[in-house]
């Protein structure tokens, strides 16, 4: 798949979550095989650029190409220097959210609740593609609820601004994450326009994955809570493609070092404060449905340093492996073989 002047090494893209996929869990992803991440959002009000969060957001240093940023807003000016501010950064594409659902992103008529407004969508893609000169990419929803669906219109839009490529989520904003995602939209869209379209929403196993490229003819998929806690499902995917066949579900002592590695770039990355506290929902993500795990989840989040978070973690998995454990898949449900 191509992006501007990117080729990804592959149709598997990590979705942009706030909070989630920060600079140490994109670099895990992509070395767990996805083709490329994109930032959580950005906001656009240059009042919060100096904030420690937003530096944080903004900071690349060592991450595999193409690094994408979303940037969140409802103002085209605003949104404009936003891409200019992040291209400065390091980013390599732009993303823009017109997808988040989230009240406190649509109460001020950003993310989602854009879809409302097909004129300020144009205005708002036509001054960032014209503020800088990489890539812009957009993400949205298949319409603010089930009877204003509008991705069609939206999607047309998008591709006359020059948009290179655009991600949709089988939901309206209105849905938020309840229910099922569907794919109609997103194969009606495909047919209606050239540039790339990314498929989102529900991607929960390799033959999930399948099922939607080949449903929608979409040309990527993107995949975001799925991914919690579970970043290998991107070498599953590239490889149920590539074969037809599941790889063997990673042993609990393989789990066990890829969550080790991560709380060490998160302790790095925020350092032990923040580190800690951003760690524990990883650490709630890695250990669900392993034996034992709600009593150690419980644990862990009275513990407040860096020190009692990986004796505390290391302690867990060595029980474990006495187990020999195994993860399985059954449909869309993780459990554990003995």
């Amino acid at each position: 798949m191509q992006i501007g002047p990117y080729t990804l090494k592959n149709k598997l893209i990590v979705a942009p979550m706030a909070g989630v996929t920060d600079r140490p869990f994109r670099q895990l992803c992509k070395r767990m095989g996805a083709g490329m991440a994109v930032s959580e959002m950005v906001s656009s009000n240059s009042l919060l650029w100096g904030s420690e969060k937003t530096r944080r957001r903004a900071s690349h240093d060592g991450e595999v190409a193409p690094i994408s940023v979303q940037i969140a807003g409802a103002d085209p000016k605003m949104m404009a220097d936003a891409a200019r501010y992040n291209a400065d950064q390091g980013a390599q594409i732009i993303d823009i959210n017109m997808g988040c659902p989230a009240k406190k992103i649509c109460n001020v008529m950003a993310g989602s609740a854009l879809l409302q407004n097909e004129t300020l969508v144009g205005r708002i893609l036509d001054a960032v593609i014209h503020a800088i000169a990489i890539p812009v990419t957009l993400k949205i929803r298949t319409g603010w609820d089930v009877q204003h669906k509008n991705a069609v219109t939206v999607a047309r839009i998008a591709e006359n601004a020059g948009i290179q490529a655009l991600a949709i989520h089988g939901r309206t904003r209105a849905c938020a994450y309840r229910g099922e995602a569907e794919y109609d939209t997103i194969a009606e869209v495909k047919t209606s326009i050239k540039i790339p379209v990314i498929a989102n929403g529900d991607i929960t196993t390799p033959a999930k994955a399948k099922q939607v490229m080949e449903y929608t003819h979409a040309d990527a998929v993107m995949i975001g809570r799925a991914a919690q806690g579970r970043p290998w499902i991107f070498r599953e995917i590239e490889h149920y493609f590539k074969t037809g066949e599941y790889l063997p579900p990673p042993e609990v002592t393989e789990i066990h070092s890829v969550l080790i590695n991560h709380l060490h770039d998160l302790y790095n990355f925020y350092g032990e404060y923040s580190g800690v506290r951003i760690a524990r929902k990883h650490i709630s993500w890695y250990t669900k449905g392993l034996i034992g795990s709600a009593a150690f989840r419980h644990t862990m989040n009275q513990l407040q340093t860096t020190d009692e978070q990986l004796a505390a973690t290391n302690t867990f998995f060595y029980q474990l492996a006495d187990y020999g454990q195994r993860l399985s898949y059954i449909e869309d449900e993780v459990v554990m073989a003995v």
